[in-house]
């Protein structure tokens, strides 16, 4: 499957790119309103911005579809993460800003379980193999499902998103020690942060994190502007705006010690 990514690593840690995608099946395509709006939503440059992970013997997942086709961080049985507040489907039918994302014929159920069946299953059963496989040689082990946004998205939270977005669903997805090495990493940076505020961790982080069973799952949702420029508007003309190291790069460096903290967690004694 050519969409999908997995660098194997042999050290206690996956690393997730669930929305880094932006291909869009040629089937698929002509039924949205834009390409570009099928992509504007995208956690855009993430999987660069962590390149260095393999460098430090992680395990890296990521597909390269576009989470307007399938959104492989929701609930499969289409159940809201976020009760009350507003989110985007399994396949997503609006942008994250309520813009239709359809013509018209929005998919239904036939064509959502296509979909599953074609791209989120697989992405999944590569994440099992992968828990599986590590666990095999490590007691415990990480799932870091890494994420990003636009800072400002008055549809799905009020005000300035904070830099560092740590997500545990309430600490039932890892060990607290696990949850206060990231955060004490995000603390040595000049950034804000903050742990289970309004993102608390997507389907992943909370399916595969279970800390009796040895496996941590944490979710880092980051701000888009920590890493990369974010326009005065975010049309097709100026977004998104392109990746440079030399803008990433402190960002780089503050991640690095985020998952230097989570394999220490993993390698620490029980």
């Amino acid at each position: 499957m050519s969409w999908l990514e997995v660098h194997r690593g042999s050290a206690p840690l996956i690393v997730a790119f669930p929305h880094t995608g932006t291909d869009i099946p040629p089937d698929i395509e002509p039924r949205f309103v834009s390409p570009w709006l099928a992509r504007k939503d995208a956690d855009w440059w993430i999987d660069r911005l962590y390149d260095f992970a393999a460098e430090l013997g992680a395990t890296t997942v990521r597909t390269r579809i576009s989470r307007s086709v399938i959104d492989v961080s929701r609930d499969p049985s289409g159940a809201s993460l976020y009760p009350g507040q507003a989110t985007t489907e399994l396949c997503p039918t609006t942008t994250f800003d309520g813009t239709p994302l359809y013509h018209n014929g929005e998919p239904d159920a036939g064509e959502i379980a296509r979909r599953r069946t074609a791209f989120f299953d697989p992405y999944h059963a590569a994440i099992v193999a992968e828990i599986v496989r590590l666990r095999a040689i490590h007691p415990r082990i990480v799932l870091y499902d890494a994420h990003s946004i636009r800072s400002h998205v008055p549809r799905l939270f009020d005000g300035t998103l904070p830099q560092f977005n740590i997500g545990t669903n309430g600490g039932a997805t890892c060990a607290p020690a696990l949850a206060r090495s990231v955060e004490a990493a995000c603390a040595a940076t000049p950034w804000s942060q903050v742990t289970d505020g309004r993102f608390r961790g997507g389907w992943t982080t909370r399916h595969y994190g279970r800390p009796e069973a040895g496996v941590h799952a944490i979710q880092m949702e980051l701000a888009c502007r920590g890493y990369i420029d974010e326009p005065a508007a975010f049309d097709e003309a100026r977004w998104p705006t392109p990746y440079a190291d030399t803008r990433a790069a402190p960002m780089r460096a503050a991640l690095t010690q985020v998952l230097q903290a989570c394999l220490q967690f993993a390698g620490a004694p029980e």
